[in-house]
């Protein structure tokens, strides 16, 4: 099982596109990309310094763009990877180029969205001091407490040993005086309290713009950053995009259901490094692949090749699938069950999944006519494993 991953803010380094700049392809479609973003993403991935790169409205769209056209490198052609790629995932603005991946986007609509993004979450930061530390080790459960304790949001669960802490710099001043025990505490170098309450105005930004956006289903699992579901309806998949900008990112739960998939492998899109570096201490056993320069895509090709498994849902878009969100046993549930050639309405819920965790519904966000139940009742199932087989009835989507 082969997981594709996009790193978030942060992950970028002065000069990391300078490599890959070299070949007319990617130069050429990089320029592209700026001129949908407003911005010269060329420039700024080779010559500007690190303070520079580090603002949010530069940043988000130099990490989307990379991933995207390193993406393309690898899969010259992009349906090539729905035949290798068991799921994507990615860290904070990461999810964006994970949705292209996966076929919810496209790479225009995605760049324009990151472009907003980016300048409404650097506005939203200018209304408020904040920023974010880094907590390394200590025991979570004190951790978590000592954050609630002074105000703060775990911004970012990235899972044993690694939280973010974030709110106003008087609170993390505060936290800094009275951190939990044997932690080390980072002051990081960011614009804001990202994924907190305080990016509200840009979320409400951004759910304007993407009631203009058109979407499509995955084509292959996305694991949510918001708390690592599977997600298989693409306008769930725009409207978690859009609210996790103020919401905390479960990248301990996005690396949980990949442990549930069983992934062998893990391929991070550059700047490569960070998301391989915390699977690597999460995820024991699971081979993982930082690709940081274009002398490494043979390698990486390679890679994709011996971890790599058909998407079980890249089907035909006249058919519609309903997937598990996550890892459970599967159940038609006690109300009236549907058979073979019934009609589900829109919305309605068709089955639940159960696990020690959670008990989750599963719903037919376009409604249809129920052609083949895939799974049987008490059958386990994995994250995205396809439940139920329905057929567009006439004016649905």
């Amino acid at each position: 099982m082969l997981v594709i991953v996009a790193p978030g803010q942060g992950a970028q380094t002065p000069g990391f596109l300078e490599p890959w700049l070299a070949d007319p392809a990617f130069a050429s479609r990089l320029d592209w990309l700026s001129a949908v973003a407003g911005i010269d993403l060329a420039h700024y991935g080779t010559k500007a310094d690190a303070d520079t790169i580090r603002d949010t409205a530069i940043a988000q769209p130099l990490l989307v763009a990379s991933s995207l056209l390193a993406a393309l490198a690898v899969f010259p052609h992009p349906s090539d990877a729905f035949r290798t790629m068991g799921a994507a995932a990615g860290h904070s603005v990461g999810e964006i180029a994970a949705a292209v991946g996966v076929g919810v986007l496209s790479a225009e609509q995605a760049m324009v969205l990151v472009r907003e993004r980016g300048k409404a979450m650097a506005a939203a930061a200018k209304q408020t001091a904040t920023s974010m530390t880094a907590v390394l080790g200590g025991d979570r459960d004190e951790v978590l407490a000592k954050i609630a304790e002074h105000g703060l949001v775990a911004a970012n669960d990235n899972g044993p040993g690694q939280v973010v802490a974030a709110g106003t710099v008087e609170q993390l001043a505060a936290f800094s005086a009275d951190g939990p025990a044997k932690a080390r505490l980072i002051p990081l170098s960011v614009a804001g309290a990202f994924h907190t309450e305080h990016m509200e105005p840009a979320v409400q930004v951004l759910g304007h713009y993407a009631q203009a956006i058109t979407t499509h289903d995955p084509r292959s699992r996305l694991i949510s950053n918001r708390d690592g579901q599977i997600v298989h309806d693409g306008r769930e998949v725009l409207h978690r995009l859009v609210k996790q900008v103020s919401a905390p990112v479960r990248w301990d739960l996005c690396m949980q259901t990949m442990a549930d998939l069983n992934v062998t492998g893990i391929l991070e899109m550059p700047p490569a490094g960070t998301l391989t570096g915390i699977a690597k201490r999460a995820l024991k056993g699971v081979e993982t692949f930082a690709l940081k320069t274009p002398d490494q895509l043979d390698d990486a090709r390679a890679f994709v090749e011996k971890h790599g498994s058909p998407s079980e849902i890249d089907a035909s878009p006249t058919w519609r699938l309903l997937v598990s969100p996550m890892k459970g046993i599967f159940t038609r549930g006690e109300q009236e069950r549907r058979e073979t050639g019934d009609v589900v309405e829109p919305g309605e819920t068709v089955a639940i999944v159960k696990s020690l965790r959670d008990s989750l519904e599963v719903k037919a966000p376009h409604g249809g006519i129920v052609v083949e139940w895939l799974v049987e009742e008490g059958d386990p199932v994995s994250p995205g494993q396809p439940l139920v087989r329905l057929h567009p009835q006439a004016g649905s989507r």
